[in-house]
C-alpha cells in the first residue's frame, strides 16, 4: 500500500495557498514518520515572539488515545459547541463541521496535539507564536497530498487533553490537527475578492 504524501511534485506557493482546505473526512492510508517530520519541520520555521518557539508537538497514532480524543471531541460538541455552530453556520457547513467533531477528525491515522510551553514564552504571545506555526503545519500537509483541519474544540477541555497525552501543567494545549490523505477532494476555498476588504491609506477607501 502506498503511503499518504510519498513521491508527490510540490506546487507552487501560490497554488498552495489557494488550495488548502479544512478536511475532515480521511482515507484509510498509512502517512509515514518522514512525511509527518516534514510537515513538522515546516511549522517549526514559522516566526515567535522573541523567537523562544514555544512549541510542542505530540504525534498521536494510538488507535486507543485517537480514539478518547476522539470521544472528548465529541462530548465538548454535544455539551457546549453543537447549538452555537448551527445558529451561525450555514446547513451545509455545520453538516461537515458535525462529521468531523462526531468522529470523523478522530479517524485520520495522525492526530497533531499542538501545546505551547508557557516556561518558554508569556502567556500573551502564545497565539502569535503558535498559530504561525500551524499554519505552516497545514500548508505542509497541502504540498504534501494530505489533508488536515484547524480544530479547537479539545481546548475547552484542556485539563483532559492533557491528561490523555500526559502533558505537564505548563504545556497548554492549543489546537488538535488531523492528518492523513483526504477521502474526497474539496475543490477550491471559495474567498471573497480581497479588495472587497483592502484599503488605500484610510479605511473605506478603496484599494
Amino acid at each position: 500500500m502506498e503511503e499518504a504524501g510519498s513521491s508527490m511534485p510540490l506546487p507552487d506557493f501560490f497554488s498552495l495557498v489557494r488550495t488548502q482546505r479544512a478536511h475532515r473526512a480521511f482515507a484509510d492510508r498509512p502517512v509515514s514518520d518522514a512525511v509527518i517530520g516534514l510537515v513538522l519541520e515546516a511549522a517549526t520555521y514559522a516566526p515567535s515572539a522573541e523567537n523562544r518557539q514555544p512549541w510542542e508537538f505530540v504525534v498521536v497514532r494510538d488507535p486507543q488515545l485517537r480514539a478518547r480524543i476522539g470521544d472528548l471531541t465529541r462530548r465538548v460538541w454535544d455539551e457546549r459547541a453543537r447549538d452555537f455552530a448551527r445558529r451561525r453556520l450555514a446547513p451545509g457547513l455545520f453538516a461537515d463541521v458535525e462529521a468531523g467533531a462526531t468522529g470523523g477528525v478522530s479517524r485520520a491515522p495522525v492526530l497533531v496535539v499542538v501545546a505551547a510551553d508557557t516556561e518558554r514564552g508569556l502567556a500573551a504571545t502564545i497565539p502569535s507564536s503558535i498559530f504561525p506555526a500551524v499554519q505552516n503545519l497545514l500548508l505542509a500537509a497541502t504540498a504534501l497530498g494530505l489533508g488536515s483541519a484547524l480544530t479547537t474544540l479539545t481546548t475547552g477541555a484542556a485539563t483532559e487533553l492533557r491528561e490523555i497525552v500526559e502533558m505537564p501543567e505548563h504545556v497548554v494545549p492549543v489546537a488538535v490537527i488531523p492528518l492523513g490523505l483526504p477521502a474526497r477532494n474539496l475543490g477550491p476555498p471559495r474567498r471573497e475578492p480581497v479588495s472587497a476588504h483592502t484599503h488605500r491609506d484610510r479605511f473605506g477607501t478603496s484599494w
